[in-house]
């Protein structure tokens, strides 16, 4: 009697394993550069918002280079298809100041698609500076 307890419940454990569906929707490696006046902007907080779900964030390095953006803990990618991408610096982080026009109104647009993208962005200084707020989290 017991052992049939034993493969019944196995093969409730095997039925429900198959049943599971992700939700996380298909991503795009991105990567690129960023420049201020033609100069790297390092340490910037790089944010590829979709229209729809979760933004991917990043940092660049202090050759202004971003890679790797975390769409979420341990998943690298940002979600596929038109994204607004804005830029920001931790609270507390020093370097050359974001325009606004950068910050969380941004109007900068780019359209990720599966596999592997590069955008490199050319920013230039003129505007107000963007405030430091942390990127938003859906």
């Amino acid at each position: 009697m017991t052992l049939i307890r034993v493969v019944l419940a196995c093969q409730v454990v095997f039925l429900f394993a198959g049943c599971g569906s992700s939700d996380q929707p298909e991503l795009g490696d991105v990567s690129g550069t960023v420049t201020i006046d033609g100069k790297p902007l390092a340490g910037a907080i790089i944010v590829f918002k979709p229209d729809i779900g979760r933004a991917a964030t990043g940092i660049t390095d202090p050759e202004g280079k971003y890679d790797d953006l975390e769409y979420l803990y341990g998943v690298s990618g940002a979600k596929v298809g038109p994204n607004t991408v804005s830029f920001e610096y931790e609270i507390g982080a020093s370097g050359p100041p974001i325009p606004s026009k950068y910050g969380g109104n941004s109007e900068l647009k780019v359209d990720v698609k599966a596999g592997a993208n590069t955008f490199d962005f050319s920013l230039d200084s003129s505007g107000p500076p963007a405030e430091s707020t942390p990127p938003a989290v859906d």
